[in-house]
């Protein structure tokens, strides 16, 4: 072999080593030009950067290069929803589409033609014609059924609420045209809706439930909340009314005004209601004024873990100025103040900006430093904990002892703690009795049962007083209920039914009852059982006996 091939031969292992560490190299940078998912993108550094600059730049840049294509608008809205999530759980931003129906509670009104309605067999009954609103006045009734709304048919095409509601609602003083079954009528009635402001109605089934005392719900604050208080309370007041008790259970708060109004209506002149303070917002006091209207009536608030934000202020005022006794379980603690700021495009955003701080110097605000997740798996804790059955499972420190200014020791850290604890209500429940409730089947039941005899019960009754006297629920009806469960697959079962039997009977004549009567016929009946609204009447008069 000549020296030549000699060499080449030695060689060849070291030629090919090095082709393939070439190769190697050639294909990453090959692979860093192509396919590679560490490509890095460099912007100019003369290019002004701030972080707003930034973030226009990342939704750009995954607008136009990943890998599957994005609505840039949905990804923008929903940055922005993340955002506020790391704030606090109250901070949020509201998509334009869904502005006006995140508002309507609120406004206290909508645009349409006037109705409660439930899908019944695939038919949309009347429930109830919204008072003096348009349907009302053209004669549409309770257990009347909508079978067509213009030229399109509703009835037996499996139709949704959603669907219902997008053809009745619109703008006020458009017209929609609707024909409807109307039982003992042979032929469908014809009738042309003008659409209309159809109020929300917020204060809720207000009636003398004493000789002496008032009742009323206020179910949200909206801005008409303020002037619904007044106009019920005007007419309790001209029925005797000189206790009344205001029922705040499950109401989540909403217009503040409409809150320290009603608490003006009740605190003596220069009582501080509220005050809000926060980082880049004065502080701000709100002061009652002389001559409210019901500064010389005995004041009773229910309030229970899903009273939250404007109930606490009207709880907190009252307690911390030693006006009235608050009744009932510890509030939800909802005391962050929001700003709302409507963009262009129709969308908005609600930023916490300050917070809520009763007369005493107590922030309502429970924490919310531990997450989202466990702020709202709170409400659920007390439950697990006890808090719901026993006041001696709350635990409070020294430091949030606070004290009004007769001497009445009240309690910060998130909420209003009541002057007087009433644990929930579980006698008497099965799994059989929540059944029915969860289902639906005493609703359904009971609509079933007036639909077949409202003309009949609303003769004989006449009002929801009257019925809730003389009306009482037969064996057989109540043997006909738990058939009805039966054939909804709701399997009976003796022991807890016997166990449930009160409860079930009380379920049925409310429910009866609110069918022919609205949701006062529901609290007429609801109110005589409930512990808490007993407690209420006990504390008002025994106040009366010492005065």
């Amino acid at each position: 072999m000549s020296n030549n091939k000699k060499l080449i031969f030695l060689l060849s292992p070291i030629i090919i080593a090095l082709f393939f560490v070439v190769g190697i190299y050639l294909g990453a940078i090959l692979s860093n030009s192509s396919t590679s998912s560490n490509k890095t993108v460099i912007f100019s550094k003369n290019k002004r950067f701030n972080t707003t600059t930034k973030l226009n730049e990342i939704l750009n840049f995954i607008s136009d290069t990943y890998v599957d294509s994005v609505d840039k608008r949905e990804l923008t809205e929903k940055s922005i929803s993340s955002m506020l999530s790391q704030l606090d759980p109250h901070s949020y931003y509201i998509p334009a589409r869904e502005f006006d129906d995140m508002n309507e509670p609120l406004e206290g009104n909508f645009d349409g033609i006037g109705i409660e309605f439930r899908l019944k067999n695939d038919t949309v009954l009347v429930i109830a014609p919204v008072a003096n609103g348009p349907s009302e006045k053209l004669g549409i009734k309770a257990g009347d059924r909508i079978i067509k709304v213009d030229t399109i048919p509703i009835a037996g095409v499996n139709i949704t609420n959603e669907k219902v509601i997008k053809l009745l609602k619109g703008p006020r003083g458009t017209k929609v045209n609707v024909i409807i079954k109307r039982v003992g009528v042979k032929k469908p009635l014809r009738f042309t809706i003008t659409r209309d402001r159809i109020p929300i109605y917020s204060v809720d089934s207000p009636y003398m439930i004493t000789k002496n005392t008032g009742y009323l719900k206020i179910t949200r604050f909206a801005k008409t909340t303020y002037a619904e208080f007044l106009k019920a309370t005007d007419q309790l007041q001209k029925e005797g009314m000189k206790n009344l008790i205001i029922d705040l259970r499950g109401n989540g708060g909403g217009v503040l005004s409409a809150a320290t109004n009603i608490a003006d209506e009740i605190l003596p002149k220069n009582k501080m209601i509220v005050y809000t303070d926060g980082r880049v917002r004065n502080k701000s006091e709100y002061f009652s004024s002389a001559g409210g209207s019901l500064e010389h009536t005995n004041i009773v608030i229910l309030i229970n873990e899903n009273s939250a934000s404007a109930s606490e202020i009207l709880a907190g005022a009252i307690q911390d100025n030693d006006k009235g006794t608050i009744i009932g379980r510890r509030s939800f603690g909802k005391g962050l103040v929001q700003e709302q700021v409507v963009w262009p495009d129709g969308s908005a955003l609600r930023l916490t900006v300050a917070r809520y701080y009763t007369p005493t110097g107590r922030c309502i605000q429970k924490p919310y430093e531990e997450g989202a997740e466990n702020y709202r798996a709170e409400a659920y804790n007390r439950y697990t904990n006890g808090e719901l059955l026993s006041s001696d499972s709350i635990h409070f420190h020294d430091s949030l002892k606070y004290y009004t200014p007769e001497g009445k020791v009240v309690y910060g850290g998130g909420g209003i703690m009541p002057d007087i604890f009433v644990p929930l209500d579980t006698n008497g429940g099965s799994n059989y009795l929540y059944e029915l409730r969860y289902r639906g089947i005493v609703q359904d039941f009971a609509l079933n049962f007036v639909d077949k005899k409202r003309k009949e019960l609303i003769e004989q009754y006449e009002t929801a007083v009257n019925f809730k006297n003389n009306f009482t629920i037969s064996n057989d009806l109540f043997n006909s209920l738990i058939k009805y469960a039966d054939e909804n697959e709701v399997k009976r079962n003796l022991s807890e039914i016997q166990l449930s039997k009160e409860l079930i009977l009380r379920d049925v004549k409310a429910a009866i009852c609110r069918n022919l009567f609205n949701d006062l016929g529901y609290y007429v009946i609801v109110n005589e059982y409930d512990n808490t609204v007993q407690e209420a009447i006990k504390v008002l008069s025994d106040y009366e006996k010492r005065h």
